[in-house]
């Protein structure tokens, strides 16, 4: 069935029609001021029936997603700790969002692109891009770090709400390809404020365009709360683009993966784009530059933190048997292996060529780039004449 959010949260936003899949275009108002959402697994840990989403899975793949949450949290939280050690400038955490990511991620096929913002490092998880090429942006020595073409997982997006654009032309161009294939674009709520976003859900429904929206809901755009991003609940905002919207608890791995399956193939029917909210929680900052204790209460988190997407799913594998105390022991030693391995390949990463801010601006050669090139290679070299003089005169 549908249910609501067990949630502790003031009524802020307001009810009214509830879309919760591309079958059923409403559903009956709920008797509280909150909106309905897809779930599969409650809270408890114990399993929730829907009639429009159904999964079934082996104890494998139950396994699989929870390895794929627990070692995601490890090397977040392994890169949150080196950020506040001085190795990383920035680190944007997903602690919370772990089942919005590792469901969503594990719904898409090899063919199917993704476009990420800065935050996905389950998807590229799932996506099978090593962690610690994640790193390199953050702590300066690249502008990314992987092959986009090798995982069709994109570089990571820091302006906000442009992935979303780059995500509707990109799928536009496969539907006139005809490929058997979708396109996923991730956001969060606040930069669905932007007018990049608005745009993209126009030009996606008017030329039906095979995107999927997936919206990770985590209530804080920074400091700024949803209800000063919207009168409505997100997902409903596509009914005004002519494209049906879902919101998922986004603290269910099992919902946000049969949801955004059924998203994805929706879209690779031809049958145009759908927006997923996925309602979850951001449990940390916003960023390592971000204190959040300035703008929320800490009864909020905790209310939360009953509703961790790993705790929920460990409860169910232990209820039903699908994982035993050696899998666990297992998994916690794999989970320190990664943490090591993380820091040792971000304290190796090589300084890069301070140069190399110029390469590949153009593909081909560009007068102001080269002008510029000499100008701050004459800056570099006039520090090397300083530390020469001064070493003279030491002498």
């Amino acid at each position: 069935m549908t249910v609501e959010s067990t949630a502790a949260r003031k009524p802020r936003r307001s009810s009214g029609t509830k879309r919760a899949s591309a079958k059923s275009t409403s559903q009956p108002q709920s008797s509280s001021s909150e909106p309905q959402l897809v779930q599969l697994l409650s809270p408890e840990g114990e399993r929730v029936e829907h009639p429009d989403y159904r999964i079934d899975l082996t104890s494998e793949e139950l396994r699989g997603l929870y390895r794929d949450m627990v070692l995601t949290r490890r090397f977040d939280g392994e890169a949150t700790a080196l950020q506040r050690q001085g190795e990383l400038g920035l680190w944007a955490s997903l602690l919370g969002q772990e089942a919005a990511q590792i469901g969503s991620g594990r719904a898409l096929r090899d063919e199917d692109y993704v476009f990420p913002t800065y935050r996905e490092h389950g998807v590229a998880w799932c996506r099978g891009v090593d962690p610690t090429n994640l790193l390199g942006m953050f702590r300066g020595v690249n502008h990314g770090g992987w092959d986009p073409s090798s995982n069709n997982f994109h570089l990571y997006t820091i302006v906000i709400g442009s992935q979303t654009l780059h995500a509707t032309g990109y799928a536009m161009g496969v539907a006139k390809d005809g490929a058997d294939m979708a396109v996923m674009a991730y956001f969060g709520d606040g930069a669905s404020s932007q007018g990049d976003v608005a745009e993209s859900f126009t030009f996606a429904a008017v030329y039906n365009a095979p995107v999927v929206f997936f919206c990770q809901n985590n209530q804080w755009a920074i400091s700024e709360p949803t209800e000063k991003q919207t009168r409505v609940p997100l997902y409903q905002r596509a009914q005004g683009y002519g494209f049906p919207g879902v919101r998922v608890d986004g603290n269910d791995v099992l919902a946000c993966l049969a949801v955004t399956r059924s998203a994805l193939e929706r879209a690779r029917r031809g049958e145009g784009p759908m927006l997923v909210e996925a309602f979850t929680y951001r449990m940390g900052a916003h960023t390592t530059s971000d204190d959040p204790t300035k703008y929320r209460a800490d009864e909020e988190r905790e209310a939360w933190e009953a509703k961790d997407p790993i705790l929920r799913l460990r409860r169910y594998l232990e209820r039903e048997g699908h994982a035993d105390e050696a899998f666990f022991t297992a998994l916690d030693e794999e989970s320190e292996t990664l943490g090591k391995r993380v820091r040792e390949v971000v304290r190796a990463m090589p300084d890069p060529d301070p140069m190399a801010i110029f390469d590949h601006v153009y593909a081909d050669g560009h007068a102001l780039v080269d002008e510029e090139r000499a100008q701050f290679a004459a800056y570099q070299a006039s520090f090397e004449d300083t530390q020469s003089g001064s070493a003279g005169e030491g002498k």
